[in-house]
């Protein structure tokens, strides 16, 4: 995809100055007992919240190694807790890696430790995200698009638009989106304006949603500000997002195929689409802290997230799509051929993945807005300035 191409030599380019990186871990021990994990919310299920989707007990079974999990909200989040440190692995997106990687919170994964390395996907292998000069920073987990999740008793006809949120209209139902839509509550929703704007007002020139010169970030600020005026609540919590839609009159909002999936297996109205403006998406990636205490159990769990059966029940538990592509197909877990066409696996080269932005673009060296001001900004904008 040539968005994430352009990215990576950037990044690659903006992060020359580190030191040359080789891995910490040359060969596996026993367990230390324990891991310690930074997750997105439903990464790391152990069957308390439906019993069938357990995987972890088996892991701790057979390797010792128990699982402790801190979830995060959103990527700004995962950044915090790495850099105070205390955790072993993160799920990464690409909107935090880099980050994690330049600020030297990560280390370099011997994947020569990785035996089901072989069967990643191969696009995945390399991607810019989590891999600087050759050297691979991580273990990729699973990926997705963001998707336009909508009440079906209020549209009786899949949205077609993202500007049902990013713009007062009335809905099907006769009565305004007012206070009655969402928007993530993380600065890179910006790209998310960005991407509506590449659609709507080509003149902009837009090329990527991650990679803004001066003027085309006016304009998706002011894009957001307009939004402000619709939003009700600003979500960053997938299970108040959830209560929400359930009990609080929200009829559409971005969010993830997690928690469409969950609402949908509550028999509630609740469906998604990714209209004609497409979407942007997420691609993460199981990361090491460089001061990781468990290394070893790390490698393990490592090893273990790459499971065929694994990946197959989270793509169903989650909606994504794995980042083995057997899984999809093997019979060992719940998913199917089909489910993967479902969850998007075709459209990979369709979505824009999370990239944390950079001054130097594929505009120019200082011609892109960096993430510093991305994140200063979108607060003004939810405080209303």
């Amino acid at each position: 995809m040539k968005t994430l191409k352009l990215m990576g030599t950037t990044a690659l380019a903006v992060f020359t100055g580190l030191a040359p990186a080789i891995a910490q871990v040359t060969a596996i021990g026993e367990g230390e007992g324990e891991v310690s994990i930074v997750a997105w919310a439903g990464y790391i299920e152990r069957g308390e919240t439906m019993k069938e989707f357990d995987w972890v007990t088996k892991f701790e079974a057979e390797t010792g190694c128990m699982v402790k999990v801190k979830t995060a909200n959103t990527s700004d989040e995962m950044v915090a807790l790495m850099n105070e440190g205390g955790f072993d692995l993160v799920t990464a997106s690409g909107d935090a890696s880099l980050r994690l990687i330049a600020g030297e919170r990560v280390q370099p994964i011997n994947i020569d430790l990785i035996p089901s390395w072989s069967t990643v996907d191969d696009r995945l292998k390399e991607a810019p995200w989590h891999t600087l000069g050759g050297v691979h920073y991580g273990v990729p987990y699973m990926w997705g698009p963001n998707v336009l999740m909508y009440n079906a008793e209020v549209f009786k006809e899949p949205p077609t638009s993202w500007n049902v949120v990013f713009e007062k209209m009335d809905l099907p139902d006769g009565k305004s989106n007012e206070g009655r839509v969402q928007a993530y509550d993380g600065p890179i929703h910006i790209a998310d304006a960005a991407q509506y704007l590449m659609f709507h007002k080509p003149e902009l020139g837009i090329t990527s949603p991650y990679e803004l010169n001066e003027d085309q970030y006016k304009a998706a600020l002011d894009l957001l500000r307009g939004q402000r005026q619709i939003v009700g609540r600003y979500w960053h919590d997938a299970f108040i997002q959830m209560d929400d839609f359930k009990n609080e009159g929200v009829v559409a909002s971005g969010s993830w195929p997690f928690q469409v999936n969950l609402l949908q297996s509550e028999n509630l109205p609740i469906a998604s689409v990714i209209p004609q403006e497409g979407a942007t998406g997420w691609a993460d990636t199981t990361m090491m802290h460089v001061d990781s205490k468990h290394p070893n159990c790390a490698y393990k769990w490592m090893e273990h997230s790459l499971a065929s059966n694994l990946q197959s029940d989270l793509s169903v538990w989650f909606g994504a799509n794995p980042a083995v592509p057997a899984a999809c197909t093997d019979g060992r877990g719940m998913q199917t051929a089909e489910g993967c066409t479902k969850n998007g696996l075709d459209d990979f080269d369709k979505i824009r993945f999370w990239t944390t932005p950079t001054a130097n673009c594929s505009q120019g060296e200082g011609a892109c807005v960096p993430y510093y001001r991305w994140v200063s900004d979108y607060i003004g904008v939810i405080g209303g300035r």
